[in-house]
């Protein structure tokens, strides 16, 4: 069930983000007010996340998973470059999030 929590905090904080960038600047209030609530929704997942999966695996999958999609959102969706050497720098985030995790041994703490 961790691993479920997990990842909706990642969908709400990727949401959050993209809300983030609709809200242009922090002038349109209901972008804004989706925005908080995002954070808010993702951030009570991680911790609900956090009774079982380790801190350090948790936070580096939530960040960086949500890095990945966000930037491979900004690409698709906002029309941000897409060169060779970003993409490789985004292998490279998915590569340091599994490598956590397998030295980690599965990454499920006994409580």
């Amino acid at each position: 069930m961790a691993w479920f929590y997990l990842a909706l905090a990642i969908g709400f904080e990727v949401s959050g983000t993209v809300s983030l960038k609709l809200s242009e600047g922090l002038t349109k209030l209901g972008y804004v007010g989706l925005t908080t609530a995002a954070y808010v929704v993702s951030f009570a997942f991680l911790g609900l996340c956090l009774r079982t999966v380790p801190v350090s695996v948790a936070y580096a999958v939530w960040a960086g998973v949500g890095t990945a999609l966000i930037a491979v959102v900004g690409m698709l969706w906002f029309k941000e470059p897409a060169g060779a050497a970003r993409l490789a720098c985004l292998g490279l985030i998915v590569i340091g999030v599994v490598g956590l995790h397998v030295l980690n041994g599965g990454a499920t703490e006994s409580s």
